[in-house]
C-alpha cells in the first residue's frame, strides 16, 4: 500500500528515474561552475555590484541547460543566442514604453515567450533576461539596448563558448548537439517489433546522459513513428463516407472509427473528418488525410448486433 502511494506520488509530481552516471553527473556541476565563473567575471568589470547579482541570475539558468542538459533542445546555440536576443530586446523596449512596471513586467515576458516560439529558439532563462529589462533597476535601466548588446550577448557568447570548450573534454557528451557521433555497436536482431520501456531506460543508461523527455515518452514517439512508416494497408481512393473501419488491433488498442465528412474528391492528401466508435479513444474525433486514415486501417467492419465483423 505505501509503494503504491509513493509510485502515485512520484508520478503526480514527475520524479523520474535517473540512469545517468556519477561522471555525469560531476561534469554537469564542474561545468556549471566553470561557466558561471567566466559571465560573472566579465559581468563585474561593467556593471556594479548590485546589477551583477541579476545578470548571473540569468545566466544562471542557462547553465543548468548547457552543462546539465547539453543535448535537449532548449540547449543548442541558437535557442540560447536566440532566446537571450530576442528577450533582452523586448524587454528593453517594454521597459522604456510602458510607465507601468508590473505592466511592463507581464508583457515583456509574455512577447518573449510568444517571440522565441515563433522563432524557433525556446530557452527559457530567456524569459529572466526580459524580465530584467524591466525590473534590474537603474543601473540596468542607464543601459537601455547597451543592456542587449554590451551585457546579454557578451555573456551568452561567453557561456557558449565555455559550454563547447568544456563539453568536448568527455567523450560521452558534446555541444552542440550536432557534435555528436553516436558510436554503433553490431547489428543485433530484435526478438520483437515493439520496445519497451525497459529497453529504452537501458539505452538511456548506456548513452548516459540526460534526456529531457522520458522513457515513456520515447516509447510512445517510436510506436507513433512505427504506425505512420508502416506500409499502406488499404486504398485510400476505397474509404468511403459513413462506413465504418478497424486498425485490427487488440486488447485496448483496439478501435473502430466512423468517417462522417469527406470530400468528394479521392486525392489521397484530401482531408476527412472521423468519429471514434468504439474502443481506444471512444467518442473521439479526429481529421486526417486519406493516406494517413488508410494507414491506420486494417480493414472496414459493420456493426452485427453487439458486435463488429469484417465486411
Amino acid at each position: 500500500m505505501i509503494s503504491r502511494v509513493i509510485f502515485a506520488v512520484n508520478a503526480f509530481m514527475g520524479v523520474d528515474h535517473q540512469h545517468t552516471s556519477h561522471a555525469e553527473k560531476l561534469a554537469s556541476a564542474v561545468g556549471g561552475f566553470c561557466g558561471i565563473v567566466a559571465v560573472f567575471a566579465v559581468t563585474r568589470a561593467i556593471l556594479p555590484p548590485a546589477a551583477v547579482v541579476w545578470i548571473v541570475a540569468s545566466m544562471g539558468a542557462s547553465a543548468v541547460l548547457l552543462f546539465a542538459v547539453p543535448h535537449g533542445k532548449l540547449s543548442q546555440p541558437w535557442a540560447l543566442l536566440g532566446g537571450h536576443f530576442f528577450s533582452a530586446v523586448i524587454g528593453v523596449t517594454c521597459q522604456r514604453w510602458i510607465s507601468d512596471p508590473v505592466i511592463a513586467a507581464g508583457v515583456a515576458v509574455g512577447l518573449a515567450n510568444g517571440t522565441m516560439y515563433y522563432m524557433r529558439c525556446i530557452h527559457p532563462p530567456g524569459g529572466a533576461s526580459a524580465l530584467l529589462a524591466v525590473i534590474g533597476g537603474p543601473a540596468i535601466h542607464a543601459l537601455g539596448y547597451g543592456y542587449v548588446f554590451s551585457l546579454v550577448m557578451p555573456n551568452a557568447l561567453i557561456i557558449l563558448a565555455v559550454a563547447i570548450a568544456f563539453n568536448a573534454l568527455f567523450h560521452w557528451r558534446r555541444y552542440p548537439m550536432a557534435l555528436m557521433e553516436w558510436r554503433a555497436g553490431p547489428p543485433v536482431k530484435a526478438k520483437t517489433d515493439e520496445l519497451k520501456e525497459a529497453d529504452i531506460a537501458y539505452a538511456l543508461e548506456k548513452m548516459d546522459l540526460l534526456v529531457d523527455v522520458t522513457p515513456e515518452d520515447l516509447q510512445q514517439i517510436y510506436k507513433l513513428a512505427r504506425e505512420h512508416a508502416r506500409p499502406i494497408g488499404f486504398d485510400p481512393a476505397s474509404i468511403k463516407l459513413g462506413h465504418y473501419y478497424s486498425n485490427g488491433a487488440y486488447g485496448r488498442e483496439w478501435s473502430v472509427r466512423q468517417v462522417v465528412d469527406m470530400p468528394e474528391q479521392s486525392d489521397a492528401e484530401v482531408k476527412l473528418i472521423y468519429k471514434v466508435i468504439a474502443g481506444k479513444e471512444r467518442r473521439e474525433s479526429g481529421v486526417c488525410t486519406r493516406e494517413e486514415f488508410a494507414r491506420w486501417v486494417r480493414h472496414e467492419v459493420y456493426r452485427n448486433e453487439t458486435t463488429w465483423q469484417r465486411v
